[in-house]
């Protein structure tokens, strides 16, 4: 594997990580076990049977878990201790052997790339949590999973698609940076008003008067 398949390999798996860890050490195992793709030899174990079998039991607890609106907010905050640091590993793992300089930081880079998918992933389903209906939680559930096996078919036959997708990703997140602060604001006020049993924009009682300060 060359050093631009290896970037992308490793800066694709920390970003897909960031956005559904399961579904990108699945599809991974399951690719090179068939030999649909080769995986570098410090990532072999993805095509484990059992490490397979895992991945595809989490996925699917995922996969239903992802379209119930609030629970996905409470297993995304959950995974944020998972899918950062196994996207920091991914990443490192995919690059080889190296001095351990350089491993860490392809460990950094890694996790910073998980990181801000994970972030953007967790505060996008917020805002979307503060609609009253269920199908936004669905496409968005869809959309990621396609996302994730789209980015690794990219990984081995686009690596350089692959790579200036998840650059552009970072930088449209540095810019949009303000908004997604709103929309985590905004999420977390219409978590708080449902969990103190008040709706979002509900009118004031009949006969009662606005205070004043």
């Amino acid at each position: 594997m060359g050093t631009l398949e290896a970037l992308s390999l490793a800066m694709g798996t920390a970003w897909t990580s960031g956005i559904n860890l399961y579904a990108t050490v699945a599809a991974l195992g399951i690719a090179n076990r068939m030999e649909m793709i080769h995986l570098p030899q410090n990532l072999e174990v993805l095509s484990h049977p059992g490490v397979i079998a895992i991945a595809c039991v989490m996925y699917l607890i995922e996969f239903f878990a992802d379209k119930v609106p609030y629970v996905d907010s409470g297993w995304d905050a959950l995974h944020t201790f998972i899918r950062v640091p196994a996207g920091a590993i991914l990443a490192a793992q995919s690059l080889g052997d190296m001095n351990p300089a350089l491993e860490l930081m392809a460990l950094l880079a890694g996790g910073s790339v998980a990181l801000v998918a994970h972030g953007t992933k967790a505060t996008a389903r917020l805002a979307i949590n503060a609609s009253p209906e269920p199908f936004s939680n669905w496409f968005a559930s869809v959309g990621e999973d396609v996302t994730v096996f789209g980015s690794i078919w990219l990984m081995f036959n686009h690596p350089i698609i692959m790579l200036v997708l998840v650059l552009t990703f970072l930088a449209l997140v540095v810019w949009l940076v303000p908004k997604i602060y709103r929309l985590a604001k905004r999420g977390f006020q219409t978590l708080r008003e449902k969990l103190r049993g008040i709706k979002p924009d509900q009118p004031a009682p009949p006969g009662s008067t606005p205070q004043t300060t």
